[in-house]
């Protein structure tokens, strides 16, 4: 499908609702990404966002090996307080 749309002041375009009705992921407040493909294209998809898992393990592992007071691991620390409660 293909409509006709006016880009407005600031960059302001209004998705045509046309188009809107025929994808359930543009909604107000929808967050999207918007593309440049080539000089004459630019392609609208819905947000994904990216975890970057490797990030967030690396974090864990770093977590772990933090020794506090006494030389005990938060890992101590966390499941001393679980099980006091």
């Amino acid at each position: 499908m293909k409509t006709v749309s006016i880009v407005r002041d600031r960059g302001q375009l209004t998705i045509p609702d046309s188009i809107r009705k025929m994808v359930t992921w543009v909604n107000p407040q929808s967050a999207v990404t918007i593309s440049v493909v080539k000089s004459d294209e630019i392609v609208i998809k819905p947000h994904q966002k990216q975890v970057d898992w490797d990030k967030i393990w690396e974090g864990i592992r770093k977590s772990r090996a933090i020794k506090g007071r006494n030389a005990v691991s938060a890992v101590e620390v966390l499941q001393k307080d679980r099980n006091s409660h």
